[in-house]
Order: structure tokens, then C-alpha cells, then sequence
């Protein structure tokens, strides 16, 4: 490759990279950090109700009521404010929610290989044990893989914008 390529190469990594986080990357952010206010908030207020202590759930259906709460206010915020998308109908939540499920099983599969290799190798760091820091780094990996997976999911196939051809059909 001469000195023209690598330019050339440059500028689409760099119109790429200037494309992608764009001005929704940055709504979407905002939206992810609001959405998982109001599903941790559904958990606290699930298990540990004020007044009410004997209609607590348990850990497992509050986290549960918690996504799916925090993911309806995904859909809406992402679909309207951040992605901006007028297709109607019952298309976009089915595309949505397959790509929240994949990007889930995507975060487990990672924070699995993560925590199983971390263990392997015996990674300790900031005091903890092999274990608990196993636990936080999978965490920590899977979260940043979830966050980038359901951004690219939700931009490119459950909210996509239409081409011209495609609006024509």
C-alpha cells in the first residue's frame, strides 16, 4: 500500500467511525442510562416495599419485572426519540425483542468465558479473591458487550432505517 491508500483507508475508517457515533449513539447512551433507572428502581421497589413488606417479590421476579419494564422504555425512547421511527404495527416490537434476547445470550455466553478464563489464569486484583473478581470483570465485560450489541441491533435491524427502495415496496 502506498501513502494515497492509507489515506484514502483513513478517511472511511474515520467517516465510518464519524457515522457511527453519531448524535444517536449519544440518545441512545442517554436512554440506556434513564431505562436502567427506572428497571432498578421497579427492583428496588419490588423487593422492598415501603408499608407493604408482606407483597415483597423475590430477587428473581423483581430483576425479571425490572427488564422488562426498563425495556419498554427502551423501545419507546430508543423508537421515537433516539432512532426516530415511524413503522408501525407489531414489526418493529417482534425485531426489538429478538434483538434484546440475542444481545442477552450474547453477554451470557462473553461473561461465561470471561469468569471461566479470569478463574483459569487465577486473576485477583483490588483486593478480591479469584473468584469475586471473576465475577466483576465477566460483569463488567458482559455489560459493555450487551450496551454495544443492542446498540448495533437496535440501529441496524430492530429500528433500521428505511432505504428509498425499501419505502417504495
Amino acid at each position: 500500500m502506498n501513502n494515497s491508500d492509507n489515506k484514502k483507508e483513513s478517511g472511511k475508517v474515520t467517516g465510518f467511525l464519524k457515522k457511527f457515533f453519531d448524535i444517536k449513539f449519544w440518545k441512545f447512551i442517554l436512554v440506556g442510562i434513564l431505562n436502567t433507572l427506572v428497571g432498578e428502581g421497579v427492583v428496588l421497589l419490588l423487593t422492598n416495599p415501603v408499608g407493604w413488606k408482606q407483597y415483597s417479590w423475590g430477587p428473581g421476579a423483581a430483576a425479571f419485572a425490572g427488564i422488562v419494564v426498563g425495556s419498554i422504555v427502551s423501545f419507546f425512547l430508543n423508537k421515537y426519540f433516539t432512532f426516530k421511527s415511524t413503522e408501525k404495527g407489531w414489526k418493529p416490537v417482534l425485531r426489538f425483542t429478538i434483538n434484546i434476547v440475542a444481545c442477552m445470550l450474547v453477554r451470557v455466553v462473553v461473561a461465561t468465558v470471561v469468569s471461566e478464563v479470569s478463574k483459569a489464569a487465577g486473576w485477583a486484583m483490588f483486593g478480591m479473591d479469584v473468584n469475586t473478581f471473576a465475577g466483576n470483570l465477566s460483569w463488567a465485560v458482559g455489560a459493555v458487550v450487551f450496551v454495544a450489541c443492542n446498540y448495533v441491533g437496535q440501529r441496524f435491524f430492530a429500528f433500521r432505517e428505511k432505504k428509498e427502495s425499501d419505502a417504495k415496496k
